[in-house]
Order: C-alpha cells, then sequence, then structure tokens
C-alpha cells in the first residue's frame, strides 16, 4: 500500500524552487518529489557504495591511471623545473 509523506516548515524559497524545478520537467511539486524520492531510494547510500566499491578489483594500475590524467591535463602551467 503507497504511504504518504508530508513536509513541514518549508522555507518560501526552497518551494519556489521547487515548483520551478517541477514545472520545466512538466510535473506538479508532489509529482516532481515522488520521482526524486523515487530515484533517492533506488541508490546506494554512500556508505553502501563506498564498501561495494572497495571490494572491487581491478587490473589497471595506479600509476597507469595517473599517467592517463597526465595526458588529458597536459602539461602543468609552472613545468619550467
Amino acid at each position: 500500500m503507497p504511504k504518504t509523506v508530508q513536509i513541514r516548515d518549508l522555507d518560501d524559497e526552497v518551494y519556489l524552487a521547487l515548483r520551478r524545478h517541477a514545472a520545466a520537467e512538466g510535473f506538479s511539486v508532489p509529482e516532481y518529489l515522488k520521482r526524486l524520492a523515487t530515484n533517492a531510494a533506488a541508490r546506494p547510500t554512500l556508505s553502501e557504495w563506498i564498501e561495494r566499491t572497495r571490494t572491487r578489483q581491478s587490473d589497471v594500475s595506479r600509476d597507469s591511471i595517473l599517467s592517463s590524467l597526465d595526458q588529458l591535463r597536459g602539461p602543468w602551467p609552472d613545468d619550467r623545473r
């Protein structure tokens, strides 16, 4: 059975921003908040994500990643050393 959530004491500025965002997406404020809540519930918490990524294995070395980033970024501005 669906549940109802009520948010009290929202600042006027916050509500107006939510209304603008909802309108831009073509939703009412309750529909927009329902979509935000559904998306948030589908994502892992930060601690869940950290734990999950901590146990992943990779064949890519740290040096390889740093080298690729250096190539993408180009030379340092003060690379006169």
